[in-house]
């Protein structure tokens, strides 16, 4: 896929797809699983990664992160503010660097294999992007806040803080996130192309 576009056409298309980050994340935060969100603003971010590389989609996804974590600090999502009392360093690392690392590795594989095969760059891309926002994200807590998810673990539920991982995060969050981008990104991308070549 040849992706020459002007330095006009990158800058209003990003800016349009961080209005749609904001609007997502927006209307995303009212809908819950657990303490948990799905991540609905990863459309546009794997849309911006695939169209204009990997420095786009991380910066589309440190604006995500930037997004979650006012929400975090306000308190309008309950499961990370409990961990910003718990330790706010951390839940600051774990936010800003899954959030951008989720653009930017949609961006280089779908780089890597778009010239040879768009479609499989695109799915790709939709693949790797909540895989490592949800990966991380798992880590993230395992590392630093496994007392507390342990409790949410034994409060849904689950026989151990895995089984809460596995069942209750990724099981529910990844799945959420990884049918969405499935469905809609490739769709997305394909229209955006068609129209392109159309002018």
């Amino acid at each position: 896929m040849e992706k020459k576009y002007s330095g006009t056409q990158q800058i209003v298309g990003t800016a349009v797809l961080v209005a749609l980050i904001i609007v997502l994340q927006t209307i995303g935060s009212g809908i819950h699983f657990g303490p948990f969100t799905p991540t609905l603003s990863l459309v546009p971010i794997i849309i911006g990664a695939v169209l204009f590389g990997p420095v786009t989609g991380l910066g589309l996804g440190f604006v995500f992160s930037a997004i979650v974590l006012f929400s975090v600090i306000s308190g309008a999502d309950p499961g990370g503010a409990m961990m910003l009392t718990e330790n706010p360093v951390a839940t600051v690392l774990i936010v800003v660097i899954k959030g951008s690392l989720a653009g930017y590795a949609a961006g280089v594989v779908s780089s890597g294999l778009a010239e040879k095969n768009l479609a499989i760059g695109v799915v790709l891309a939709a693949v790797v992007a909540p895989l490592t926002n949800t990966g991380l994200f798992c880590v993230g807590v395992l590392l630093f806040f496994k007392d507390l998810i342990t409790g949410w673990g034994v409060g849904a539920g689950y026989d151990s803080v895995y089984a809460y991982i596995l069942g209750g995060l990724i099981g529910i969050n990844f799945l959420v996130e990884l049918v969405i981008d499935l469905i809609l990104v490739p769709v997305i991308v394909r229209v955006i192309i068609a129209v392109r070549k159309s002018k």
